[in-house]
């Protein structure tokens, strides 16, 4: 049986291609980190965090000082949450206002708490 050049080039290829993946296998992520905060209970925790300062301030803060009281609060832990940044609250809040869409504003989230 006589094989071409092309038959060999992809045999080739596809030997390689095992090789490669079953020698990168073990570094591939395949649990929960312990620092991770893409989970739905680090987003309810940050929500929590957000009326829990909203609640406790008696004028609508800005963003940047949303950001600064939510880490200075209690329950906000520095070595999971290390990536909370303002862009990040932008995001937390954007995903609020999508699923309350009664809510548009950080006024409005700062009323809904002061009501509770």
């Amino acid at each position: 049986m006589k094989l071409d050049t092309s038959t060999w080039m992809m045999i080739a290829f596809v030997a390689g291609m095992i090789l490669s993946i079953w020698k990168m296998y073990p570094f591939l992520v395949n649990r929960t980190l312990e620092d991770d905060d893409r989970g739905e209970d680090t987003h309810n925790l940050l929500v929590e965090i957000m009326y829990d300062v909203l609640k406790e301030s008696k004028d609508v803060p800005s963003i940047n000082e949303l950001h600064d009281a939510m880490k200075a609060h209690e329950k906000f832990d520095e070595k999971k949450l290390w990536r909370f940044n303002p862009n990040k609250l932008n995001q937390l809040l954007n995903k609020h206002y999508l699923q309350n869409e009664h809510l548009n504003s950080i006024e409005d989230i700062h009323n809904k708490a002061q009501s509770k």
